[in-house]
């Protein structure tokens, strides 16, 4: 009787422990996996929407005859294949004669700025590591330039350079008299050093900041050692200081290079819309070229040039970083 009741009784299976959790592990394993992507998806979709499609469109108009008659329904331009690059790179001919001249005044403007920018910035940091009264007092002032809004402080800087009266011809001229007559700063051949003078201001304090954060991690043992060993501080600059900045430091070059070279606002504000000459940096002559003689097209070729050599010069640059970091490795 006992046995034909337990054997009317449905079988009950029972399921392993091992079975129950792998569905619940798969989906665990899923969710760890897939919320880092989720999380970056709204920056991903604003990069698209706020870089990537400017970007591509800009890629298409330089293909296109885009002049004012088509403003208003730019897909209708008529395709113009490689001529705005023909016309861009054409030496010989106006438009690429003053495109090269751009070119080669921003590389020589970016080479100094990022130059002064690092040795400036170097000092200050290597200067700020001893200690002294009032250094941190003196650490945030250093750091006020790059706090500034861009536009509030080249605003005060075209001040400044005002012809009549403005603070830098005042000083060198009715105080110091280094000048025989006041100079122009804003127009003529000084605008470059008049541009070089702002971007090298803004630009250092991001340097001493960079610099200032690599030397925390430098051991101070080795200082003490070195001066042990009778080393003086340019052997200790020059044997601990900048051999353990050279990651930083290869950072820092490239990312100064990159803002410099691109850089729109400050001659933008600094000059207005048409630059002078000697500080026709490629930005703004990108932007006149496009904005000022209604020629987007040749502008859209131009600014994707840019695209390219920056892009060229980057990879190269890390390269070689690359390269110099496994041959001390």
């Amino acid at each position: 009787m006992t046995t034909t009741a337990q054997a009317a009784r449905p079988a009950v299976r029972k399921s392993s422990p091992g079975a129950a959790r792998g569905p619940r592990r798969r989906t665990g394993r899923v969710r760890r996996v897939g919320l880092p992507y989720l999380l970056l998806l709204p920056a991903l979709l604003l990069e698209l929407l706020v870089h990537l499609v400017p970007m591509v469109i800009g890629i298409v108009m330089s293909f296109k005859e885009l002049t004012q008659f088509y403003i208003r329904d730019w897909g209708a331009a008529p395709w113009s294949a490689l001529d705005n690059y023909r016309v861009s790179v054409d030496f010989d001919a106006p438009v690429g004669e003053a495109l090269l001249h751009s070119f080669l005044v921003t590389i020589a403007f970016t080479l100094l700025s990022v130059g002064l920018c690092w040795l400036i910035g170097t000092a200050a940091a290597v200067f700020m590591q001893d200690t002294f009264r009032g250094r941190g007092l003196l650490r945030a002032l250093f750091l006020v330039p790059y706090a500034l809004p861009v536009y509030a402080a080249v605003i005060t800087w075209v001040f400044m350079f005002q012809h009549d009266n403005g603070l830098v011809n005042h000083v060198l001229h009715d105080q110091l008299g280094l000048t025989d007559k006041p100079s122009f700063w804003l127009i003529g051949d000084n605008s470059f050093i008049a541009l070089l003078t702002v971007s090298v201001w803004k630009g250092w304090p991001f340097a001493f900041l960079i610099v200032m954060a690599g030397l925390q991690n430098i051991p101070g043992e080795l200082y003490e050692a070195a001066a042990l060993d009778g080393a003086g501080v340019w052997q200790r600059i020059r044997r601990i200081t900048l051999p353990s900045l050279r990651p930083v430091n290869q950072v820092l070059v490239l990312v100064l290079f990159l803002w410099t070279f691109n850089d729109f606002n400050t001659p933008f504000v600094l000059f207005g819309r048409t630059a002078p000459e000697a500080a026709d940096l490629i930005s703004v002559h990108i932007y006149q070229a496009s904005f000022v003689t209604w020629n987007f097209g040749t502008g859209s070729a131009m600014s994707v040039l840019l695209l390219l050599f920056l892009l060229l010069v980057t990879g190269g640059y890390l390269a070689l970083t690359s390269r110099g970091r496994r041959k001390t490795s």
